[in-house]
């Protein structure tokens, strides 16, 4: 007999039950330790306004934290027959303690229920996001002032353009992931808000402390409003999706880049052959999969927004069962984005640097703006130098000096690391 909070004596056919229910008591164990906690928060307010006794609060927390301490041992499962976590946790009060079991739910909804153990849970995955990333741009500033020396080509539309460096190369990647933690702690800052209370979408007749449940917890605020509460479901999850998509944005172009520079056309950078893979044809290759597998995993998490953009477009006010598909999209996103993370900074701190690329004669050319600017320091116009040595090019005279004098705020030689590291540290610290 299929177990469901709002059943009223018929039981729904098995094929529409299994198709509304879909992968969510899956799905819903990664939620199971939030709604507990989020349970706990409410039956304290309940009794605070008089719905539960203190007897029946002292009976109900001790059974809830059994119902934690298993879900934390790994122990809980979602039986067979239970359509969520939400019945589930119920289900369990309710065989061991009987009635007062049942009252846990007075002065909520599923839909306020569901969107308070999101909005946990989206705020412990976003920390943990910024914990990868944060361990990524640790490795990144390292390798940075570690090979802040070494010269290596720059490249527009592909060509030989300007001296770069590998210290410049791996610091741009670190400034570009405090953009990104931007974005993660303004979605961060929207799951920050507690939607318990709002019931289904028009709050309730019960004398609700919200303001108590948002301390209890660890919100920074309540949704005020009842009804922007439940229009929360779908925009948090838009927001962390943002999120997630320029995380991916900026590591799936660190992964090309990798791809590229791995190539023996390039050969600018290794890695131990045990990090590699081969061919099944070919015994000289070395693939980098890795990064060809975190390239496509990243493009693809790219396209979460759009997703769930084009899910909820046309949604009316209020709850809709459409929205329960978000999880389906979002949950398997987040533990992706934070392996490929995670996996990134591994490969990185294995990666060898080639050491005197521009030695090479196939990169004169990329010295001419700097002699056009030696020319100029010398007193001659721009624009007369930028032909003397356009000249030299066009007719094969031209001798590089290969000499690179970069020294402002964020070039080669002043990549202002210490600058970036101290954005980041400023971001982390609103995720504390």
């Amino acid at each position: 007999m299929a177990k469901q909070l709002w059943n009223k004596g018929f039981e729904p056919d098995q094929l529409i039950e299994n198709f509304t229910v879909g992968k969510d008591r899956e799905l819903d164990l990664r939620l199971a330790r939030y709604d507990v906690q989020g349970s706990m928060a409410h039956i304290k307010m309940l009794e605070s306004i008089g719905l539960l006794t203190k007897d029946e609060l002292n009976i109900l927390l001790p059974a809830l934290q059994d119902i934690a301490d298993s879900i934390e041992r790994g122990e809980f499962t979602i039986e067979d027959g239970v359509e969520d976590v939400h019945s589930q946790v119920e289900f369990l009060l309710t065989a061991k303690l009987g009635d007062v079991g049942k009252k846990i739910h007075s002065g909520r909804s599923r839909n306020d229920q569901v969107l308070v153990d999101l909005k946990l849970f989206f705020r412990d995955e976003l920390k943990r996001i910024s914990e990868a990333i944060e361990r990524l741009f640790t490795r990144l500033q390292q390798l940075s002032e570690e090979h802040r020396d070494k010269l290596m080509p720059g490249y527009t539309h592909l060509q030989v353009a300007m001296p770069s460096s590998f210290g410049l190369w791996f610091g741009a990647y670190a400034e570009s992931l405090t953009d990104d933690m931007q974005m993660v702690v303004a979605a961060y800052n929207i799951a920050n808000q507690n939607p318990l209370g709002s019931a289904a979408g028009y709050g309730s007749s019960f004398p609700l402390d919200r303001e108590m449940t948002t301390r209890l917890l660890g919100f920074a605020n309540p949704h005020y409003n009842v009804v922007a509460a439940q229009m929360s479901r779908g925009k948090t999850e838009r927001a962390v999706a943002s999120a997630i998509a320029a995380v991916a944005s900026t590591l799936g172009h660190l992964a090309m880049d990798v791809c590229m520079w791995m190539c023996n056309n390039f050969g600018f950078v290794k890695f131990p052959d045990e990090l590699t893979t081969g061919s099944s044809i070919m015994p000289h290759k070395k693939n980098p999969d890795v990064f060809e597998i975190m390239r496509g995993k990243c493009n693809r998490l790219q396209s979460l927004p759009n997703e769930l953009t084009i899910l909820t477009a046309n949604l009316p006010l209020g709850y809709n069962r459409d929205l329960q598909l978000m999880k389906d999209i979002v949950f398997p996103a987040t533990t992706e984005l934070i392996e490929c993370l995670d996996m990134a900074d591994f490969m990185l701190a294995h990666i060898k640097i080639k050491d005197n690329i521009l030695d090479d004669p196939r990169y004169d050319y990329i010295f001419t703006v700097e002699d056009v600017n030696r020319l100029v320091l010398q007193g001659v116009p721009f624009r007369d130098a930028y032909k003397q040595v356009g000249m030299s090019v066009q007719d094969g005279s031209y001798k590089p000096t290969r000499e690179v004098h970069h020294t402002h705020l964020g070039s080669i030689g002043n990549p202002a690391n210490s600058q970036i590291l101290a954005k980041m540290q400023a971001l982390l610290k609103l995720m504390a």
